[in-house]
C-alpha cells in the first residue's frame, strides 16, 4: 500500500488533499543527515516510497521505525523522499548516496526498489539493503521484509461482512499490482466466508506503470464515492494516500472505512474522519525497519527472507476504536478467524 507530503500538511478535507496531491508531485530527494557526520557515526537510512512521509500509512509506518531506532540505539537517521514520475535511474541514485554516506542498513520502502537495489547492493557489499514487499531480489546483503498481508485482509473481510447492513462492501486497490491482489483476494474471501450472500465491489485507480492510485487522494474519494453510490457501507482501500480520500468520502455518507497499513484510527491527518473508521489492516513495517537496523548494529544483519504473519502479529487487525469493541459477535468472528488461520484450518488466498 502505498504513500506524501510531510506530515504537518497532510490535511484530508478535500482543500488540503489538493495540496498534499500538488506536494507530492515536487519533491526532491533529502538526505536528513549532515553531510558533515563523522564517518564513525553509526547511521541508518530509509528510502520513501510513492507519496513519501506523511501519507498516514506506508511510509509513515516505515519513518517510525526508523524513528525508534534513533532514540533507542543512538544512530542518526537519514531520509529520502522520491519524486515525481522518476525512474529506476532515479532510485539508483538516491541508494547510492544514501550508501556512500556510510549509512548502514539502507531501507528501500516499496516493491518499486527492486531493480535499482539489486544493483547498488553489489556495489556496496559491506552494506546491508533492505527492502520491504519483495523477494524478487536476493543477495547476502540484502534482507527481503515482507509481509502476509492476505491474512490481515482476511480478517478485515470478517469484520466487514459482520459490520455490513447492505450485504453489499467495497475494496479499492491503488495500483493493480500482484501485491494489491493479496489485499484483495483475502478481503473478499474474508468477507464470503463469513456471508455468502455478501457483494463485494472491487475498484483498482490505476494500472501500471501509473502509480497515481497509491498518490492521489482525488482518485480514493471518487471511487468510495462511487461505491457508496452503489450500495456499499463498508469500504477498504489498500491505496497509500489515496484510501484516504475513500475514508473521507465514507465518513461523509456516514458509513464504515477500514484502513491499511497504520491503523489509521490514530492517525493525526485523518482525526476528523476516525469515528467511522472502524478498524485497519495492519503491517509491522515500523518494528520490521527497527529489526532490521538493530541487527546490523548487533553485528548479525538480517539476510534473506524475512517474512511477517498473523503468528508473529507482523500483521492484524486494529480495534482502537471503541465502537469496534462495541460489536462482540464482530470481535468473536475475528478472533475466531484469527485463531483458525494460525493453527492453519483457513489458509488465506494470495490471488483473486
Amino acid at each position: 500500500m502505498r504513500r506524501i507530503t510531510r506530515i504537518a500538511t497532510v490535511g484530508i478535507a478535500s482543500a488540503a488533499l489538493a495540496l498534499s496531491a500538488t506536494a507530492c508531485g515536487g519533491k526532491k530527494s533529502s538526505d536528513s543527515s549532515s553531510d558533515s557526520s563523522s564517518s564513525a557515526e553509526k547511521s541508518a537510512a530509509i528510502a520513501y516510497d510513492i507519496g513519501g512521509r506523511g501519507d498516514q500509512s506506508f511510509n509513515d509506518a516505515a519513518y517510525e521505525g526508523l524513528h525508534k531506532a534513533e532514540t533507542d540505539l543512538k544512530i542518526k537517521g537519514a531520509q529520502a523522499e522520491p519524486t515525481d514520475g522518476e525512474g529506476e535511474a532515479d532510485k539508483v541514485q538516491r541508494l547510492t548516496e544514501l550508501a556512500r554516506k556510510g549509512n548502514n542498513p539502507v531501507i528501500g520502502v516499496g516493491f518499486a526498489y527492486a531493480p535499482a537495489i539489486k544493483k547498488v547492493a553489489e556495489k556496496f557489499p559491506d552494506t546491508t539493503f533492505g527492502i520491504i514487499d519483495d523477494t524478487s531480489v536476493q543477495a547476502k546483503n540484502i534482507a527481503n521484509l515482507v509481509f502476509n498481508e492476505e491474512q490481515g485482509s482476511y480478517l478485515a473481510g470478517v469484520a466487514a461482512a459482520k459490520a455490513s447492513k447492505t450485504g453489499t462492501v467495497g475494496f479499492i486497490g491503488g495500483v493493480e499490482v500482484p501485491l494489491i491482489k493479496k489485499f484483495e483476494a483475502g478481503f473478499a474471501q474474508g468477507v464470503k466466508d463469513t456471508n455468502p450472500n455478501a457483494k463485494v465491489l472491487t475498484q483498482y485507480l490505476t494500472q501500471p506503470p501509473n502509480f497515481d492510485g497509491f498518490a492521489k487522494p482525488d482518485l480514493g474519494k471518487a471511487a468510495a464515492e462511487g461505491q457508496l453510490d452503489k450500495g456499499a457501507d463498508v469500504i477498504y482501500s489498500a491505496a497509500g494516500l489515496a484510501g484516504s480520500g475513500a475514508i473521507e468520502a465514507a465518513s461523509a455518507k456516514g458509513k464504515w472505512s477500514i484502513g491499511v497499513d497504520s491503523d489509521q484510527y490514530n492517525q493525526a491527518g485523518l482525526a476528523k474522519y476516525k469515528d467511522f473508521i472502524l478498524t485497519s489492516v495492519t503491517k509491522d513495517v515500523s518494528d520490521s525497519v527497527y529489526n532490521l537496523i538493530k541487527s546490523v548494529q548487533d553485528g548479525k544483519p538480517e539476510s534473506g527472507e524475512v517474512r511477517y504473519g498473523l503468528d508473529k502479529d507482523g500483521v492484524g487487525l486494529a480495534d482502537s476504536n471503541p465502537k469496534y469493541k462495541e460489536m462482540t459477535d464482530l470481535v468473536a468472528a475475528v478472533d475466531k478467524a484469527k485463531a483458525d488461520i494460525i493453527a492453519k484450518k483457513v489458509t488465506a488466498k494470495t490471488a483473486p
